[in-house]
């Protein structure tokens, strides 16, 4: 049943973490929403793609999903009447929903609140896809909320993670040794870029530090595509990799191989 809020809650009557923080019905800017499965979590999902990203990323394939202003104004009200409508079927797949974008955490009490309110009134599994770089936003609240975060890791060469994303590092590790003492599921999420981030150097390195968090449980190696191209075209920008090729099936088992010698199942 859908709790309808007022400028009247006080925080302590809201039945929702984002109504004591705004005392009013929650909005947020969303890009779309999809039926996924694949690596948007385990089974099939219910994913809202939220605008606004504080990345750039040269291989980003949405590009579209940059600007918050871009994204339509919606209620998670909205939201959350969308994703019961699938709620069944997505049980019966072993799926669940998963907040993505863009980049989530650029919208903490909106994500927050479909989270809570998929994990609390659908009784969904819940996951939060996130780069990790505003990873301080994300509350203990929020975090309660998530069953399963994924986690890109770009690049363990700081400088090429400064040139893929146009953004350090850092905070993406800061945040994933917060989730590994919370004890949170994680998956790591690795973009495989021949002559971008395919230095076995760096792989190794993206691959020692997840094996050394104790609560990875699965590696992504996602192959590098150009699908997003055309977008990027649309917008009017640049996009560089046009003449990147794919990895090959043994360039992708060779990456996975490195991450399962440090004891992660990789896929």
């Amino acid at each position: 049943m859908t709790v309808l809020l007022t400028q009247n809650l006080t925080a302590t009557d809201a039945a929702t973490p984002a109504a004591a923080a705004t005392h009013r019905p929650t909005e947020g800017s969303v890009h779309s929403w999809d039926l996924s499965t694949g690596v948007d979590g385990p089974g099939t999902r219910f994913v809202t793609f939220l605008s606004g990203c504080p990345l750039t990323c040269l291989y980003c394939h949405n590009p579209d999903t940059w600007r918050m202003r871009d994204g339509k104004r919606t209620s998670a009200d909205a939201i959350v009447a969308e994703a019961a409508k699938y709620t069944r079927f997505i049980e019966a797949a072993g799926g669940g929903a998963t907040i993505s974008g863009g980049e989530p955490l650029l919208q903490p009490v909106f994500a927050g609140e479909l989270l809570h309110r998929f994990k609390h009134e659908l009784g969904l599994h819940t996951a939060l896809d996130t780069s990790g770089f505003l990873g301080v936003r994300a509350t203990d609240a929020l975090l309660r909320d998530v069953d399963l975060v994924l986690l890109d890791i770009k690049s363990w060469d700081r400088d090429t993670y400064q040139k893929v994303t146009g953004r350090p590092l850092r905070p993406t590790l800061d945040f994933a040794h917060r989730l590994a003492a919370l004890g949170k599921n994680v998956w790591v999420r690795f973009v495989l870029v021949p002559g971008l981030t395919d230095d076995p150097a760096n792989i190794e390195g993206v691959a020692s530090f997840a094996g050394s968090l104790g609560n990875v449980s699965r590696v992504d190696v996602l192959p590098f595509h150009k699908l997003g191209e055309a977008k990027w075209e649309a917008l009017g920008k640049d996009f560089t990799l046009r003449d990147t090729p794919s990895p090959s099936p043994e360039q992708i088992a060779a990456a996975r191989s490195v991450f399962e010698a440090h004891g992660l199942t990789a896929v």
